[in-house]
């Protein structure tokens, strides 16, 4: 950035490159030091080759020696200082080839934009650098230019420095203002500059104008487009709350619960909880997701004590699965009596549980408490089964992680001895509130329950036919060549040979040994399910 902003204007304004010539030497050799020390760094920079980060210090050294960044860091490099003993040091334009090292910088634009947490601030403040180096590179040429062909020759080209009238031309702050000023207004295309007089003079102006519009109208866009996705999600949450009211007032929805949807929408936006998790993090893959998950929600899912001592495996399952909800002042999240299809985890605000009239409070829930868990386990003889017990209203607004049933059990099913522990578990803590039956006869088991049974005796009963199938298909292979080597003996020794019709009389007395056996297997397992029945009747 030094070079790219500081060699066009020493080249173009002589007295800047005379008058600070210690410092300009200071800083042009500093720079390349650390030019020198970059290549050093870059020899020395891993990439990844098949997956894997190569760090041999050779192979290293080779790559970037073959690459075609190394040849322009090397033109970059060249001693072109030494012209200075034949030129004078007036030619401060002998270093361009400084210019070369463009590439790096744009590297690290690219990094830094990346990995910044603003990164649409990041890219305006790239545009605008890029508008002003534009803008100073146009007026360091709009002074040379002037000075070829005359300082005050014209009224185009830049002011006499010597004019008694206005010796302020003459010194440096006003060349360079100036010079930014007659830059600023052409390449804007906003004119109100004194028009060219030759033919040298219209071509340089014709040349700033296109490069205005083009550039400018390029860079102009671009912000735009940046602006514009930096108010995206703002203007996505306007359209979304427009939508309701819009239904809210079709539908002539009571004020005052119009009132509470506009207030639950600005809370959601005022505290950046409008987005959607699932939505975000859709882009990730399986494992990131799962970590991100268990960064911000495992904490939270180990303080259930039911899932205190579960596997690794399954709370990675859950955390995974655990839905944001937020309540607004007053919002019930339960009822007693309701069927508990899920079970809640306070993250923020406070729950009151509330008497039937909903004013009396009995207890007062906090950040970290949970209520629900053991309606969605489905303990058998539990006295309250799968209904609430308490009315759970929210005092504030309220952010909640909720965990449905069927997330549970699906998350289960690959985990049957964590099944198992938080029955247990469950049961120990109806046992201990005196909420669970232990007689087996008032024990009835859930439809779902006897169905998945039913179809497991089914599975059972197909399995041992195949298995039976098999073994009388073995059965008579082994009898059929024990009779044929039998026959073969007889026949040999001269007895007499059994005929065939003995032996389809043997088969047919087998199959009909099969089907009995069959039809007894298909008979009791209809018994086992009309027993079943009638214990759920």
């Amino acid at each position: 950035m030094y070079n790219w902003t500081m060699i066009i204007a020493r080249a173009c304004f002589e007295e800047l490159q005379l008058d600070y010539l210690i410092y300009w030497i200071i800083l042009d050799y500093s720079s390349d030091l650390l030019y020198l020390a970059d290549m050093a760094f870059r020899s020395r920079t891993g990439y990844l080759e098949q997956g894997l980060l190569v760090k041999d210090e050779k192979l290293l050294r080779q790559r970037y020696v073959s690459s075609f960044q190394f040849r322009l860091d090397v033109l970059s490099m060249l001693p072109t200082d030494l012209f200075y003993v034949v030129l004078g040091l007036t030619y401060p334009e002998i270093r361009a080839n400084k210019l070369l090292r463009i590439s790096r910088m744009m590297e690290f634009f690219t990094i830094t934009e990346t990995k910044t947490n603003y990164p649409n601030i990041f890219r305006i403040s790239n545009l605008v650098m890029y508008i002003i180096i534009i803008i100073h590179w146009n007026a360091c040429l709009y002074y040379s230019f002037s000075k070829s062909i005359g300082f005050g020759s014209d009224e185009w080209v830049y002011p006499a420095l010597d004019d008694p009238d206005d010796p302020e031309y003459g010194e440096f702050g006003r060349k360079y203002s100036f010079s930014l000023y007659w830059s600023t207004l052409t390449l804007t295309t906003i004119g109100e500059t004194p028009p060219p007089a030759l033919d040298s003079e219209f071509l340089f102006h014709v040349v700033d104008f296109l490069v205005g519009v083009l550039i400018f109208a390029t860079i102009v866009g671009n912000i735009g487009s940046m602006i514009s996705n930096m108010s995206a999600a703002q203007t996505q949450y306007q359209a979304r709350i427009d939508n309701i009211k819009q239904y809210m007032q079709v539908r002539k929805v009571d004020k005052d619960l119009e009132g509470r949807v506009i207030k639950w929408f600005d809370y959601l936006w005022n505290n950046g909880k409008a987005q959607n998790e699932r939505e975000v993090l859709r882009y990730l893959p399986d494992k990131l997701r799962a970590e991100i998950a268990i960064n911000v929600h495992l904490h939270t899912l180990k303080k259930v004590r039911i899932f205190a001592d579960c596997e690794a495996g399954l709370l990675i399952e859950l955390v995974l699965k655990l839905r944001p909800q937020v309540f607004s002042p007053g919002d019930y999240i339960c009822k007693k009596g309701d069927i508990g299809r899920e079970m809640y985890i306070i993250k923020e605000g406070k729950l009151a549980v509330v008497a039937d009239d909903g004013v009396t409070q009995f207890v007062v829930l906090g950040d970290g408490s949970y209520f629900g868990e053991i309606s969605i386990l489905n303990i058998k003889g539990s006295k309250a089964g799968n209904r609430r017990t308490a009315n759970i209203r929210s005092i504030g607004y309220s952010d909640l992680f909720c965990l449905s049933k069927d997330d549970l059990m699906e998350s289960l099913t690959e985990y049957p001895d964590a099944k198992d522990m938080l029955e247990d578990k469950g049961r120990q803590i109806l046992m201990k509130d005196g909420l669970i039956d232990l007689d087996p006869a008032n024990i009835v088991p859930e439809v779902k329950e006897l169905e998945e049974k039913i179809h497991r005796m089914y599975s059972s009963l197909d399995l041992m036919q195949s298995k039976l199938k098999k073994l009388l298909g073995n059965h008579k292979v082994k009898q059929k060549d024990l009779r044929n080597r039998i026959a073969d003996i007889e026949r040999m020794t001269g007895e007499i040979v059994e005929d065939e019709d003995e032996e389809e009389g043997q088969e047919k007395q087998e199959t009909a040994v099969e089907k009995e056996v069959k039809e007894e297997v298909k008979e009791a397992a209809e018994g086992e399910k009309k027993e079943e029945t009638k214990e759920k009747d």
